[in-house]
């Protein structure tokens, strides 16, 4: 059974950044719908929503498309407020946390994994994170620097033990951002590396026991669904009519401009469209697709690049 009004996510089991992503839905209690997509290329029922963004997650609210988890989370926050994933007065700092936590520490992650596994790593697999990186996946050399990638994750691990001294039961004292960000790397790693998590997190007795409270916070309420589902329900729908929410935009973009948004990373994929909404944090564009008619795809400003079409 479909319901459009619930978010639905777009994602794979084994991918941390889908993992924070339903942590949020667990900590909010929130029911949504789950498509499961491939990890790599071709992804059929995913590109027609987006308009050619691959990466993963993707949530999508009738004919309303966000891609990237930073416009996600804030668009979980809009629509579903309490519980805040902003306690405190904390406006800003979970967002910059969040920055570390999915470049930085998930860099760390990365190379644990990848270097740990080795030779069982898809070739496939492998020559799709080449052509989206644009250079080599080398998990050869992944694995040569082993040592060094543990040492960089301890590391990491230590900064969220040294922060859990004050006593509380989360990062800031109560839960927010900062821990989704956060955990989704620990969750990464002990998925699949057990032993080596229980190693490397042996001496941080605050982070393990952080770690089971943030895991039995769950998923929320989750219903699958295919991505033909999906798609028939962007078909049917109509994106939200949104206010414009920047009266003055540094860099001259307007409501109406025609632009191409990509990723600020060294292979882009540019999706272009029209300017319907655009804030300091936020651009969303109106694009038509021949079988699904208009839908409006949403993108962060942080980490995003704006050129003309």
């Amino acid at each position: 059974m479909t319901d459009s009004r619930l978010p639905i996510l777009h994602h794979f089991e084994a991918s941390p950044f889908s993992e924070k992503i339903r942590l949020i839905f667990g900590f909010k209690q929130i029911a949504w719908q789950s498509v499961l997509i491939p990890r790599i290329m071709p992804k059929p029922d995913l590109v027609p929503l987006t308009g050619g963004y691959r990466r993963t997650p993707v949530m999508q609210i009738g004919a309303d498309i966000f891609c990237d988890t930073r416009i996600i989370q804030r668009e979980i926050e809009k629509r579903f407020p309490e519980p805040t994933l902003f306690p405190g007065g904390n406006g800003g700092v979970p967002d910059m946390t969040g920055l570390w936590a999915d470049r930085i520490f998930f860099g760390s992650a990365v190379f644990l994994v990848f270097g740990s596994l080795g030779d069982k790593v898809p070739q496939d697999f492998i020559d799709d994170r080449t052509k989206l990186r644009g250079a080599p996946f080398d998990v050869k050399a992944m694995a040569a620097a082993l040592p060094h990638h543990r040492d960089q994750f301890r590391s990491q691990a230590a900064l969220i033990e040294a922060q859990l001294a004050h006593g509380g039961k989360f990062l800031l004292g109560e839960f927010s951002l900062t821990d989704a960000g956060c955990y989704m790397n620990i969750w990464y790693v002990r998925s699949n590396l057990p032993e080596l998590a229980d190693e490397l997190l042996a001496e941080f007795p605050r982070l393990r026991d952080w770690e089971q409270r943030v895991r039995i916070l769950g998923h929320g309420t989750r219903t699958e669904l295919s991505g033909q589902d999906a798609l028939t329900i962007a078909a049917k729908a109509t994106p939200e009519a949104r206010a414009p929410e920047a009266t003055r935009d540094c860099e001259r973009w307007r409501i109406g401009n025609i632009v191409k948004v990509s990723a600020d990373e060294p292979v882009k994929t540019p999706i272009e469209g029209e300017i319907v909404s655009l804030s300091v944090h936020h651009i969303a564009i109106r694009r038509r697709d021949p079988d699904l008619g208009e839908v409006v795809v949403h993108f962060p400003r942080l980490g995003y690049v704006v050129s003309d079409a």
